[in-house]
């Protein structure tokens, strides 16, 4: 998805999963190098990088107080995504500048983490205008 909508990944440790050349590759298929991966020591480092290119971080949560259909997104936004069966330290939650979620149907509890990421950068991406348009687009 990184590479199909021209975005970098971030990766904070700890992750939530293994992280080695063989799984990544495999993963990543044919387009790992058109993607801009960047790995980060931790949260605090990912936080100063943030903060010194002035960039929000908007993390997904289901609880966010504002759907993300109205968050007004900006081009500098990061998106947050936590792990599937716990999302992020609640540190984390007290540090991010927006909380935003994805309304879903009264008792469901989450969306696949792949499939959140997807709805939610294709609506930044429309309000940003930031559609990376191909030869044929």
């Amino acid at each position: 998805m990184a590479a199909c909508m021209n975005v970098g990944v971030d990766i904070i440790e700890p992750c939530g999963f293994v992280l080695d050349d063989k799984r990544l590759r495999r993963s990543g298929m044919d387009y790992l190098a058109q993607v801009e991966l960047e790995r980060h020591n931790s949260w605090a480092k990912f936080q100063e990088k943030c903060v010194e290119s002035e960039d929000r971080i908007v993390l997904l949560t289901t609880f966010g107080n504002i759907s993300y259909c109205d968050f007004k997104f900006e081009k500098s936004d990061r998106l947050l995504l936590g792990r599937e069966s716990a999302g992020v330290p609640q540190e984390v939650h007290q540090t991010v500048n927006a909380r935003i979620r994805i309304p879903m149907a009264t008792g469901t509890r989450s969306l696949n983490i792949a499939m959140a990421a997807s709805m939610v950068l294709g609506e930044a991406m429309r309000q940003t205008n930031t559609f990376a348009l191909g030869p044929s687009g």
